[in-house]
């Protein structure tokens, strides 16, 4: 079955990426792609359309699932009207805030809304070995290092929230300091957490666990965005056909 992808933001960055990952996908094809600005613009051969336009679309060319990197608060608007439409919603959108998760998890009521900070299967591994790893070394200090290009806007990034719940749920950790000045003394039970923003980083995340004299270090650093967006095809893919819920890459990865 060919599965029929919308997508988002078509002109920004990771919408270009994911209407190429659509293209290399044998089962995977994209109906429409839409933006706030079209401007009368094609990417790799598909024409923009506007973002204005989006519950037609959804009506008139029948998507299996829309893929969206966009800003919180489009992500939400989309995922309302995917949900209006019956279409299943698939976002790497980050920097929500409580009310706009509420606003995607209400939209999971009536359709299968996928949300992941990252589409990395590295970063999937990383997230499966780090609570691991801060269960075997209980008392350590942890820090968690996250870099990115110069444009993003959300810090911490949306990995390095979800790599802190993990290190939270797997040991004694009472708060989060971000970034250090002056007297600083290290507490026990905190989680140093620094975010760096430069250059055309495309995304790297360092977890140091340090103690008795040693040190482990566990990094990912994706190197192209293609991976983001092929992961994120994978996951439409993988929707398709599923009842309405919340998911996450770790059920696409799982299978």
């Amino acid at each position: 079955m060919t599965v029929r992808v919308g997508v988002t933001g078509a002109t920004g960055r990771m919408g270009r990426e994911v209407i190429a990952a659509v293209d290399d996908h044998a089962d995977c094809e994209v109906v429409f792609a839409v933006s706030r600005s079209p401007d009368g613009e094609t990417v790799d051969g598909v024409e923009i359309e506007s973002a204005d336009d989006i519950d037609s679309l959804l009506v008139e060319r029948e998507p299996t699932a829309v893929i969206d990197f966009t800003g919180p608060e489009s992500a939400v608007e989309y995922a309302a009207a995917c949900a209006a439409a019956d279409v299943a919603f698939v976002t790497g959108t980050t920097g929500f805030d409580d009310n706009q998760l509420e606003a995607l998890e209400d939209a999971s009521e009536e359709v299968a809304v996928l949300h992941a900070p990252n589409f990395a299967r590295g970063v999937q591994a990383l997230l499966n070995v780090v609570g691991e790893a801060v269960q075997n070394l209980p008392g350590y200090d942890v820090e968690l290092v996250e870099t990115h290009h110069n444009a993003k806007r959300d810090a911490p990034s949306g990995t390095a929230n979800r790599l802190l719940t993990e290190i939270e749920a797997n040991g004694e950790f009472t708060e989060r300091t971000h970034g250090r000045e002056g007297e600083q003394p290290r507490d026990a039970g905190e989680i140093g957490v620094h975010a760096l923003r430069a250059g055309n980083v495309t995304g790297e995340h360092e977890v140091l666990l340090a103690g008795n004299h040693e040190e482990l270090r566990l990094t990912h650093r994706a190197e192209d965005r293609g991976v983001f967006a092929a992961g994120a095809v994978d996951a439409a893919a993988w929707i398709a056909g599923q009842k309405a819920g919340w998911y996450d890459f770790a059920d696409v990865i799982a299978e």
